[in-house]
């Protein structure tokens, strides 16, 4: 009898060790959704599910993003062994568009006072998509939202709105529609409110002992934060601007190495900026259109035309940049860095380069090569070779024109070393 009350003891006496020992992992997602968040989740998920913690917690603060992203951040979650939490918080957040998929397919959807949740539709700078692609992408987005919803057993109709309609809602309207579990005022609460709660995963019904359980907050390695960087379209069109002028003036400068580097650096980021976007390749291809006007611009004289050609190619190039698959999609350029890169890359080609090359073409006006063109007097007759003065110095020169007698006016036409060719100016005796 002894030894079952001590046996007895000993185990009750381990179980609030064993609950309070559970951990949680909480990683926060503030922007937009792209492949680098995609990235990060899954590495949160991977991460839960080796240290085998009571749930993985998504702090949510999205306007939306990329729906390729989204399925895949969608597809580990519902795929997850370890139970997922999405809390739209802090105050003032918002899931929006890409952030409604994820927050309904988690396990246990909450969000925190002062914020919302729904579908924005983000105007599209390249103009509206055509009518039956529109369509299609819409009736796959719900499809895909009512399969989700499903799955969840949330509000199959509001997921709906929220695609077709562009509806948004309230914390508290969520709640009340059944979009949400419930409404947590903090990470703490959210743990408090969640203990004890049966959720449903792919290896069967899991019962969570989140109280007091401890946090371990994953951060964004280095290469999640360079991709989540480079999956910016600004920073993509920045960077291709930057890599061109950069290949051009070391092509104007041979040898300057420094503006060659980081052209190459610059368009090699670039193009793989640009592959995790959804790239508008006619849009691409106004933008190299108009860098080669401007550099006819410079070749030809053609009295700023070709220059405003290529500024305004440039323009429409810059908008028609970047071309989402659906309306639901939240990536877009941001109209200040469309004009200021226009207006920098017109400055660099028709004012900057331009000089320069029209430098470069210029006569020599010191040294020996300044003396090509110049007048001078003959001051020992040439027959066909004497003494010239040029610029007031004294040269041995060779007439290419026959005699040329003393004191008429003559022009160099060339330079052999330390002797002048020339021939008979236009200009009279003086």
């Amino acid at each position: 009898m002894l030894r079952r009350l001590c046996k007895i003891f000993f185990v009750t006496s381990f179980i609030p060790i064993a609950i309070f020992s559970q951990e949680v992992v909480l990683l926060k997602i503030d922007g937009a959704i792209n492949p680098a968040s995609a990235a990060f989740i899954e590495r949160g998920i991977e991460r839960s599910a080796e240290i085998n913690a009571e749930c993985l917690i998504i702090q949510l603060n999205t306007p939306g993003g990329l729906l390729t992203s989204t399925r895949m951040i969608v597809s580990g979650i519902l795929e997850s062994k370890i139970p997922t939490v999405v809390y739209v918080a802090p105050g003032g957040a918002h899931a929006g568009s890409a952030g409604v998929f994820i927050t309904m397919a988690a396990h246990i959807a909450a969000m925190a006072p002062g914020t919302n949740i729904g579908a924005a539709h983000p105007v599209e700078m390249e103009g509206k998509m055509d009518s039956v692609m529109g369509e299609k992408v819409t009736n796959d987005a719900a499809a895909f939202i009512r399969t989700i919803a499903e799955k969840r057993n949330r509000n199959l109709k509001w997921a709906e709105d929220a695609v077709r309609k562009s509806q948004a809602i309230t914390e508290t309207e969520a709640l009340d529609t059944n979009v949400i579990d419930l409404i947590a005022k903090n990470v703490d609460d959210l743990l408090t409110q969640i203990d004890g709660r049966q959720v449903e995963t792919i290896t069967g019904t899991t019962t969570l002992h989140t109280k007091g359980a401890r946090i371990e907050q994953m951060e964004m390695g280095w290469a999640e934060k360079l991709l989540d960087l480079l999956s910016n379209p600004n920073i993509a069109l920045i960077l291709f601007q930057l890599g061109t002028i950069g290949l051009i003036l070391e092509l104007y400068n041979p040898g300057s190495l420094f503006p060659g580097i980081v052209g190459v650096i610059s368009l090699v980021l670039a193009f793989y900026s640009m592959h995790t976007l959804p790239i508008n390749y006619a849009g691409l291809a106004l933008i190299i259109f108009g860098i080669i006007l401007f550099l006819l611009e410079i070749k030809i004289i053609s009295h700023g035309m070709l220059a405003i050609g290529g500024a305004v190619s440039t323009f429409i190039g810059s908008i028609m940049l970047i071309r989402t698959s659906s309306v639901l999609e939240f990536v877009e350029l941001s109209w200040s860095v469309i004009f200021a890169s226009v207006i920098i890359t017109t400055f660099f080609f028709v004012v900057i380069l331009g000089l320069g090359i029209k430098a470069q073409r210029r006569k020599p006006t010191t040294g020996i090569e300044g003396l090509n063109g110049e007048s001078g007097d003959v001051i020992e007759t040439l027959k066909p070779e004497g003494v010239v003065r040029v610029l007031g110095e004294i040269w041995n020169a060779e007439s290419l024109s026959g005699t040329i007698q003393k004191g008429i006016r003559i022009r160099v036409v060339k330079i052999n070393g330390l002797k002048l060719f020339v021939e008979p100016s236009t200009t009279s005796k003086e």
